[in-house]
């Protein structure tokens, strides 16, 4: 992962508002999707709920997923310097550590814990 300047919280705080479902406090399935590039069904893999079940963003587990997923990416952005590079890293880079699996492999199978701390160790100087 290159390191880059640190993005702020007003980025950080923009991005997650931006995935807002209008007129609600849950983050809407389908937003999120389209920010991440991938189709709802991918969507459905990558938080483990299927694809029907996305259509009802108030569903706990729905929300709780997807909150998980966003702490990775923006865990990832104070090391990338932007949500944008953070998102590409989710998706596309191996971790060496865990099997050359992504972090959005590894958020899949409910790794994100251990995603968080590997982008912990890196911000202390960890080499990735």
């Amino acid at each position: 992962m290159a390191y880059a300047e640190k993005v702020d919280t007003v980025t950080v705080s923009g991005f997650v508002q931006s995935l807002q479902e209008p007129r609600t406090p849950y983050i809407s399935p389908k937003r999120f999707s389209k920010a991440l590039g991938v189709q709802v069904a991918n969507l459905a893999q990558l938080t483990g709920v299927h694809r029907n079940t996305l259509r009802n963003p108030s569903s706990e587990r729905v929300q709780g997923r997807l909150r998980e997923i966003i702490k990775v990416i923006t865990a990832a952005a104070t090391l990338t310097g932007s949500i944008d590079k953070a998102i590409y890293w989710f998706r596309n880079e191996p971790i060496g550590d865990y099997d050359h699996k992504t972090a959005a492999e590894l958020v899949a199978q409910g790794h994100s814990e251990a995603v968080l701390a590997y982008l912990r160790d890196l911000e202390n100087g960890a080499r990735g």
